[in-house]
């Protein structure tokens, strides 16, 4: 099963005009860097979609490819909620890791900054099992998207885990 990507005509709910500037389709524009202390450093692309239906709340599907075969690595898919009245943003977000999560976190114009506020994992999901992760959304003046993921496990302190840049495809 995949998460469902329609893109809507209908009128953008007010709840998340503070978020508009994230709809649409967004592309690596070079391949991203990944790194943790446990695992050989790698490059990947990425694609992202973010939708809405003209609720209070933004459908997004992201899918991470390795940057030199194109094999499928990750892929997560969830929703993105405002507090209304305030500047609180939830993403939850399912992976394909059998990782579940919400990030809680602000919005300052265009700088979007998150963090793990709850955890699930399938029961068979191999450790060091996740234990924190914090997310960085900033549109850039050059109009250019930067994502910064960083993680903790059971076994290692938060430290950066992905970077990528992307440019608006629609």
């Amino acid at each position: 099963m995949t998460c469902p990507f329609q893109q809507s005509e209908a009128p953008l709910n007010p709840a998340i005009a503070p978020l508009d500037w994230l709809l649409g389709s967004w592309e690596s524009d070079e391949p991203g860097e990944g790194s943790f202390p446990t695992i050989a450093p790698f490059r990947y692309t990425e694609t992202l979609h973010f939708s809405q239906v003209g609720q209070p709340v933004i459908n997004f599907m992201f899918n991470a490819f390795h940057a030199e075969s194109k094999k499928p690595l990750h892929r997560e898919c969830g929703f993105i909620r405002i507090q209304p009245g305030t500047n609180r943003v939830a993403f939850i977000i399912a992976q394909n890791s059998g990782l579940v999560e919400i990030e809680e976190g602000q919005l300052a114009g265009q700088l979007l900054s998150l963090q793990s506020q709850a955890l699930a994992r399938a029961s068979f999901s191999k450790e060091p099992h996740v234990q924190q992760i914090t997310r960085l959304f900033q549109l850039r003046a050059d109009g250019k998207l930067e994502q910064t993921v960083s993680m903790a496990t059971g076994d290692q302190p938060l430290t950066q885990h992905l970077h990528i840049i992307y440019r608006r495809s629609s």
